[in-house]
């Protein structure tokens, strides 16, 4: 399968965030699956890093837009480096051309991932996959939604994520 995996950018080597991160790479890779991240630091870096370790296709989906707004570029675990325009491009590509998404902690940008990706499930816009949330703080995020907007969450729509504690946890719930 090809598996985007979301996450933030402020971790850096050694940090527990950006091991955990490189654990799930490792893991994906040695199951067989090709990575798809955002191709640039931190959570991206680390799962590609974890991956392409083990052997593993990295594909890196970069975007100028970024790269204008900050100096930067794939980092060196990436094996292939998609390179959109827009951020809007680069979101479309790592959400369709996916079998699956994990989600590890991050910022405003992987909240607007998972927000998208969980959107597109509900309305049936993508096939049914796996959106699988990694950490004991998605799970805290989805609850303060789900509790203060109840009113707005069709049925459905806590059935589409799926929570894993760890990236172990993650990559047993993935090969279910």
């Amino acid at each position: 399968m090809k598996v985007s995996v979301f996450g933030g950018s402020a971790p850096q080597p050694g940090q527990p965030a950006y091991l955990e991160a490189q654990q799930l790479g490792e893991l994906l890779g040695k199951a067989g699956h090709v990575v798809v991240t955002g191709g640039y630091v931190g959570v991206m870096e680390a799962v590609s890093r974890g991956a392409s370790e083990a052997g593993a296709h990295v594909i890196g989906v970069t975007c100028q837009e970024i790269e204008d707004w900050r100096p930067i570029c794939a980092n060196r675990w990436v094996s292939e480096i998609r390179c959109e325009k827009t951020l809007f491009d680069r979101l479309n590509v790592l959400i369709r051309e996916s079998d699956a998404w994990m989600a590890l902690p991050g910022g405003p940008g992987t909240l607007v991932e998972i927000s998208l990706v969980w959107n597109l499930l509900i309305i049936h816009a993508v096939p049914s996959r796996p959106l699988i949330l990694v950490g004991q703080s998605w799970k805290r995020v989805m609850d303060i939604f789900k509790k203060e907007h109840a009113l707005y969450l069709p049925e459905s729509g806590e059935q589409q994520l799926i929570f894993a504690d760890s990236a172990k946890q993650a990559i047993t719930l993935l090969n279910r």
